[in-house]
C-alpha cells in the first residue's frame, strides 16, 4: 500500500472515550477507514472524565490511526458533561476549546507530528484553523500543513461575547465581518468556515441548502462566498457493526438471501412493545432524538391517520421535555402507537431490524445515519427529502430504495406512508426494494475514499 498522507483532526469527541452525538461516530470511524487507504491519523481531543485511564498521554486505535488526549483538569476531567449540563452550555467553553485547540497545535510540535493536513470538525475544534492559518506568528513547522473544516450540523456555532474575545490571544483586525465577527459577538464556527482551505459537510445536499437563508443559520452568506471549496460527503456506517447476519442483539439473523427470517424478528419486536402479533400489519420504527429538528410535530400531528391506515408505529428516544410529553399525550389514546422514551441500544437494534420500515420525516438532516442502518436491515425508509436523506433515499426509477416527501406538512407525510403500504401489500415488489437497500454501499471505505482525493487535491495545489 502506498504511503498516504498525515492528518491531525481535532476533534471534541470520539468513540469509544467520549460521546453525545454522531459526530464521535465519524470521527471514531473515519480514521480507521482513512488508515486502510494509508493516511496516518493522528486525532487531538480532550481528556473529558468518562475517558479515564489518566496516565495514557495517547491510545494507538488501530495501524495508522492514534488518539492524542489533551489534559486540563478544571476544564476537562473536572466536568461531568462534555459542552454542559441541564442548566445549559458550560459559562467558560470559550476558554475550554480556545485552549482545546491551541494546545492540540502546541502537542503536534511537540511530538513531532508535522500533517500534511490539519483536519478540524464543528466549532470545537474550529480555532485551531484560525490559529494556524491567522495567528499573530504563523509557525513555520506547520508551514506546509493544509486546512480543512468539517460541519457536521450548522445549527451549533460556538457563539460568544464580544468581550471574551481578547480571550483568544487574536488580532483585533480577525473581529470582522469577513472573520470571526457575527452579529457583534464572536462565532468560532464562522472562523473555521472563513479561514480554511477547504470545507465539507457531511452530504451534497446540505452542502447546497446551507448556502440558502432557509438552512444557513445566518452563515449563508459567507458559506456562498465560499462555494466553490465546499463539498458535501456522506458519512457512512460500520457495516460490520450493522450487520444483519451477525448481530446477537437480534432473536434471529438473516441477510438478503435469508430475507424470510425478519418475519421472526418483526414478530418479536411486536410482542416486546406490547402489539398484537400480527405479520400483515405494516409496523414502522422510529429511533430519533425526540426534537423540532427530526420532525416530530408532524408525526403528532399524522397519529390518528396512522390509526385509520391500520399502521403499528413505535417511537424509541428522548429528548425535549415539551416533545415528550406532546408525542406521550398523543399516543396515550392509540392502540397503534408504542412510545418507549428512553436510550436502549439493543431495543434500537431491533426496531431497525424488525420493522417493516423507518420513518424520519426531518426538517433538516445534514447526513443522518437511521436511513443507512435500516436498508442494511431490510427496513425500507420513509424520508422527508432533506440534507443526507435526500441523498441516499430515491423513490422512483429502477433505483428506488424507499419512500420521500418534500413539502414539511404532516399530509405530505401521510401520503408518503400510504404509498409505502400499498407497495409493502406487493410482496416481490416490496422484497426487491429491501435487498436493494441491504446491498447498497453505505460503508466508511467510500466515504474514506471520498476524502482522501480532497486530501490530495489540496497537497498537490
Amino acid at each position: 500500500m502506498a504511503k498516504g498522507p498525515t492528518v491531525a483532526m481535532v476533534v471534541s469527541e470520539v468513540e469509544p472515550f467520549s460521546k453525545t452525538g454522531g459526530l464521535a461516530d465519524v470521527a471514531g470511524a473515519l480514521p480507521k477507514a482513512l488508515a486502510a487507504q494509508g493516511v496516518q491519523t493522528h486525532l487531538f481531543t480532550p481528556r473529558y472524565a468518562c475517558v479515564g485511564e489518566k496516565k495514557r498521554p495517547s491510545v494507538r486505535m488501530s495501524p495508522g490511526f492514534t488518539v492524542h488526549f489533551i489534559d486540563h483538569p478544571q476544564y476537562f476531567a473536572a466536568r461531568p458533561h462534555l459542552y454542559g449540563g441541564a442548566d445549559g452550555d458550560y459559562p467558560d467553553n470559550l476558554d475550554r476549546f480556545s485552549f482545546f485547540c491551541r494546545e492540540s497545535l502546541s502537542r503536534m510540535k511537540k511530538e513531532g507530528i508535522r500533517p500534511d493536513l490539519l483536519h478540524a470538525h464543528d466549532w470545537q475544534g474550529a480555532l485551531s484553523i484560525v490559529y494556524l492559518e491567522k495567528g499573530p506568528r504563523r509557525d513555520p513547522f506547520f508551514s506546509k500543513t493544509k486546512t480543512v473544516l468539517t460541519i457536521h450540523n450548522l445549527a451549533y456555532q460556538g457563539i460568544f461575547p464580544k468581550e471574551e474575545y481578547p480571550k483568544l490571544g487574536l488580532p483585533w483586525g480577525l473581529f470582522s465581518i469577513e472573520g470571526l465577527e457575527f452579529y457583534g459577538k464572536v462565532n468560532l464556527l464562522k472562523g473555521g468556515i472563513a479561514f480554511g482551505r477547504a470545507l465539507t459537510t457531511v452530504s451534497p445536499t446540505y452542502a447546497r441548502e446551507i448556502q440558502n437563508p432557509d438552512f444557513g443559520e445566518g452563515l449563508d452568506g459567507i458559506l456562498r462566498v465560499r462555494s466553490s471549496e465546499l463539498t458535501g460527503i456522506l458519512n457512512g456506517i460500520d457495516v460490520e457493526s450493522w450487520d444483519p447476519s451477525k448481530d446477537r442483539s437480534l432473536p434471529a439473523r438473516f441477510d438478503p438471501r435469508r430475507l424470510s427470517k425478519k418475519s421472526k424478528v418483526k414478530a418479536a419486536l411486536q410482542k416486546e412493545v406490547g402489539f398484537p402479533v400480527d405479520s400483515s400489519r405494516f409496523l414502522i420504527g422510529m429511533v430519533s432524538r425526540l426534537a423540532s429538528q427530526k420532525g416530530m410535530e408532524l408525526v403528532i400531528q399524522a397519529l390518528p391517520r396512522l390509526e385509520a391506515l391500520g399502521i403499528q408505529l413505535v417511537i424509541l428516544g428522548s429528548g425535549d421535555k415539551p416533545i415528550q410529553e406532546a408525542l406521550r399525550r398523543a399516543a396515550a389514546p392509540s392502540l397503534s402507537v408504542r412510545l418507549r422514551l428512553a436510550f436502549d441500544l439493543n431495543l434500537a437494534r431491533r426496531i431497525y431490524a424488525g420493522a417493516d420500515a423507518f420513518l424520519m420525516p426531518s426538517r433538516y438532516e445534514p447526513c443522518g445515519l437511521g436511513q443507512m442502518i435500516s436498508m442494511r436491515y431490510g427496513t425500507v425508509p420513509i424520508v422527508r427529502a432533506t440534507g443526507g436523506l435526500n441523498d441516499t433515499v430515491r423513490e422512483s426509477g429502477p433505483g428506488g430504495n424507499g419512500f420521500c416527501f418534500g413539502p414539511y406538512q404532516s399530509g405530505a407525510l401521510v401520503e408518503a406512508l400510504k404509498r409505502a403500504l400499498s407497495v409493502y401489500r406487493e410482496k416481490p415488489r416490496w422484497e426487491e426494494i429491501q435487498r436493494r437497500g441491504m446491498t447498497a454501499d453505505f460503508s466508511w471505505k467510500r466515504s474514506a475514499g471520498e476524502y482522501l482525493q480532497l486530501y490530495r487535491k489540496l497537497i498537490f495545489s
